[in-house]
C-alpha cells in the first residue's frame, strides 16, 4: 500500500512511473483547493506524461480509461517513449 501524498505517497508513484511498472494514472483532485504538496503533484504529473502513462485528473476522463476495450486488452502494450 502506498502512502498518502503529504507523506511521500507522490513520490513512490513517480519511482512506479519511472521503472515502467505502472500502466495508467488516475488522480483525482479538487481544482478548487490547495494542495499542501502541490509541487509533488506537478511533478508526478509530468512524469506520467513524460512516460506516456494514460492519466485521468478527473471524473470524465477515468471513466473513458476503464471503459476502454484497451483497458483489459493484454496485447496492447502502449509505446513508451525515452525522456530526453
Amino acid at each position: 500500500m502506498l502512502k498518502s501524498g503529504p507523506y511521500g505517497g507522490d513520490m513512490e508513484f513517480g519511482a512506479l512511473i519511472a521503472n515502467g511498472k505502472l500502466d495508467y494514472l488516475i488522480f483525482l483532485w479538487d481544482p478548487l483547493q490547495t494542495l499542501p504538496h502541490d509541487v509533488d503533484v506537478k511533478v508526478l504529473l509530468r512524469m506520467a506524461v513524460l512516460h506516456n502513462v494514460p492519466t485521468a485528473c478527473n471524473r470524465a476522463t477515468a471513466d473513458l480509461i476503464i471503459s476502454s476495450p484497451l483497458f483489459h486488452s493484454i496485447e496492447y502494450k502502449p509505446k513508451k517513449e525515452r525522456p530526453s
